[in-house]
């Protein structure tokens, strides 16, 4: 049977929509139903279904409520699709993938096969959708000129326990929020629309569903691209400051190295590194104007603050970096008073922070040493002071999520054939955690993308990484050889 065709005559004959949170049944089963309505206005010329996934919130609770996560079904642009479509999901966690629906011309997939995207539980458009804008709002206080330091703790526990108080009092169970069942909704869609081989594309946070999804359900995948692996078995926050500063170190030794580079910003790396000391002892003053009353507001800046001109950096701004430190340097402040005036607009609406929360509290925090956790935040005399924990241990125990399975922490094996991919200066995702995947994933190919950062497959300007993904798509017994891939180089570090 045709791949659209099949998609059409199945959601013809689901059941008619219901408003389903808060719905329950005894025989209940996943279902997808078609709507009208979508996330997004989707250009003219690309065919498409969209409609909801409709699952338990909490599988072991068949009597429980229901929720619904939004499906777009792109169709290839090719006469004879390949059987097989993409599954498609990013990452986070929290993050939207509904945004991606805007831009399909831009898919290299849609030339051979069919692309689902799909949106995971908790997030943007998902129903319901776990935002906390009390905790963009703490973030937008603890950022103000005149924030207490010493009540910032106390302020983002507070954020979280009303935020978590908010959405339990409606009925949402915070547990039901992992990547395990995330990987399970996935599954259920699968079956719903009975195809029976897919391929899946996931992304930084979302290549932990990839590998749940191959540990638990791996029958139906024929293969998998994991753009900016998160491996299950890592401890982001434990490392995650020492990752930074590794990867920055790498960048200013690429420029030491490179003749031009080096000439016009001699010793950078030496110098940046001090100069972050030296405002660690001796924090920045920067003065900028208020733009809501033109007051003049003074801020104070550390190493860990001023670090951002690299981390804040995606793979097109990797040629300015040094260029920005050397400003830095000269204590020429213009781009630093370009940041800070975003610090004055108004606290977004918390999306999708809800599941953020959830996951990483469930299944991030339980697994640090805590100890480590406070050796590293003042290990680095550069950026002394800078937590690597996305979530204090004590946020995470506000937000009362129960510690997930060791199953959940531990490597995957599998035979499935895998292609990671990573970004040469990804401080996120490094790339020394990819090529430990490889040694479970036997059926692997790890490819590094030389002077890109994190989720190269959506570097927009160069899709070189993309072209590799579809490659591996069309042929997953082979490592892609895109013609694009060697013609990439380091980058040539802007001097003026």
């Amino acid at each position: 049977m045709n791949s659209s065709i099949k998609y059409l005559t199945f959601a013809v004959a689901l059941l008619i929509y219901q408003n389903s949170y808060g719905q329950s049944s005894t025989d209940f089963l996943p279902k997808f139903i078609e709507s009208t309505e979508t996330t997004h206005q989707i250009k003219d010329n690309q065919k498409y279904t969209f409609g909801y996934l409709e699952v338990l919130e909490n599988r072991d609770k068949p009597d429980g409520n229901t929720i619904k996560l939004p499906v777009y079904i792109f169709k290839s642009r090719s006469k004879n699709p390949k059987s097989d479509p993409i599954l498609y999901t990013v990452g986070g966690p929290g993050y939207t993938s509904m945004r991606a629906s805007q831009y399909m011309s831009y898919y290299k997939y849609l030339d051979d096969r069919d692309l689902i995207l799909f949106e995971q539980r908790g997030t943007q458009y998902a129903q319901p959708s776990l935002d906390c804008p009390e905790w963009s709002k703490a973030i937008y206080l603890s950022n103000l000129p005149n924030a207490d330091a010493t009540k910032t703790d106390s302020l983002f526990q507070n954020a979280a326990k009303a935020c978590s108080d908010r959405l339990r009092n409606t009925g949402i169970d915070l547990n039901s929020y992992r990547t395990n069942h995330i990987a399970a909704d996935i599954n259920d869609l699968m079956n719903v629309l009975e195809i029976e081989s897919y391929n899946l594309l996931t992304m930084s946070y979302s290549t932990k569903i990839g590998q749940v999804l191959i540990r638990d359900y791996p029958n139906k995948i024929r293969s998998v691209v994991m753009d900016s692996p998160l491996p299950l078995e890592v401890n982001y926050d434990e490392e995650s400051v020492y990752n930074l500063l590794e990867s920055t170190t790498k960048l200013l030794t690429d420029c030491e190295n490179d003749e031009n580079c080096n000439s016009t910003f001699p010793n950078i790396k030496s110098r940046f590194f001090k100069y972050l000391e030296e405002k660690t002892t001796n924090p920045l003053r920067v003065e900028i104007e208020n733009p809501k009353n033109g007051k003049i507001e003074t801020f104070y800046l550390k190493g860990e603050d001023l670090i951002s001109v690299f981390s804040i950096a995606n793979t097109g701004d990797v040629p300015n970096i040094p260029f920005e430190i050397n400003k830095l340097l000269n204590n020429d402040l213009t781009s630093v008073k370009e940041q800070l005036s975003y610090l004055f607009q108004k606290p977004g609406g918390g999306i999708g922070m809800g599941m953020r929360l959830s996951v990483w509290c469930a299944e991030e925090t339980p697994f640090n040493a805590q100890e480590r956790i406070a050796v590293e935040t003042n290990k680095y005399a550069a950026v002394k002071g800078l937590s690597p924990a996305v979530f204090d241990k004590e946020v995470c125990e506000v937000w009362g999520v129960k510690k997930v399975s060791e199953i959940e922490n531990m490597a995957v094996k599998s035979n499935i054939p895998v292609l990671l991919i990573s970004g040469e200066y990804d401080e996120s995702t490094p790339v020394k955690w990819a090529e430990s995947m490889t040694h479970n994933l036997t059926n692997s190919y790890h490819m590094i993308f030389k002077g890109w950062k994190h989720s190269p497959t959506t570097n927009w300007g160069n899709p070189c990484a993309m072209q590799a993904a579809n490659d591996f798509f069309n042929n997953p017994t082979e490592q892609p050889k895109p013609g694009c891939f060697e013609q990439i180089k380091r980058p040539e570090f802007k001097t003026k």
